[in-house]
């Protein structure tokens, strides 16, 4: 019997390594686990590519899906909308696949309240500086948004309590083997193990 996937989310403010956290954790494709692919009315990044990186769709499409509930969660950013399908992550967990949102606070907050069980987890920097050095070395950005971006990483980090698990991305390796531990955790649960073992703890308990 295969087990529920479990559904992750995954915030941080710019900068902390959530999506390069995220890359490197699917970077062999594992058949068990993936990444929610978002809807986004910014524009792409040098080598995003649509429906790859994120569903690029205009301000107007993306208001049309709002009427439809189409969205599991959306959210605006920056100036910018984000969503997330909801047919397309029920069936994705319904088949025991494990599904990372790469959203933010606001963003988990909505799926939390559809999705209790969700699990929370949370990157942040190790300091200040540290997070604004690695703004700065992305080279995409112009001098004003990465100021905005600072200006908004306090407020972004106060939510850091609504989250299951925190993990500081100091050293990458680590931070990854941290969150590596984490989804192995949830697959361990006496709920998870039931479901997905089920026919074999019968067969143990037997008379």
């Amino acid at each position: 019997m295969t087990a529920r996937g479990n559904l992750f989310i995954v915030s941080a403010p710019s900068g902390a390594g959530k999506s390069s956290l995220i890359s490197a954790l699917l970077k062999d494709k594992p058949t068990d686990k993936q990444v929610s692919v978002s809807h986004t009315t910014r524009q792409p990044r040098p080598g995003e590519v649509n429906g790859q990186h994120y569903h690029f769709v205009t301000v107007e499409e993306f208001k049309a899906l709002i009427e439809e509930n189409a969205f599991f969660e959306w959210a605006e950013v920056f100036g910018n909308y984000y969503g997330t399908s909801r047919r397309v992550i029920e069936q994705t967990l319904n088949e025991g696949i494990d599904v990372f949102l790469d959203i933010d606070w606001q963003g988990a907050q909505q799926v939390k309240k559809l999705m209790p069980e969700s699990i929370g987890v949370f990157i942040l920097p190790p300091s200040r500086a540290e997070l604004e050095r690695r703004l700065a070395g992305r080279g995409q950005d112009s001098n004003e948004i990465i100021a905005g971006r600072m200006a908004q990483a306090a407020s972004e980090i106060s939510h850091y309590a609504e989250y299951d698990f925190i993990i500081i991305n100091d050293d990458f390796d680590t931070a990854l083997a941290d969150l590596i531990a984490i989804i192995r955790s949830q697959r361990l649960t006496g709920a998870g193990q039931i479901h997905a073992q089920n026919d074999m703890i019968k067969d143990l308990l037997a008379d």
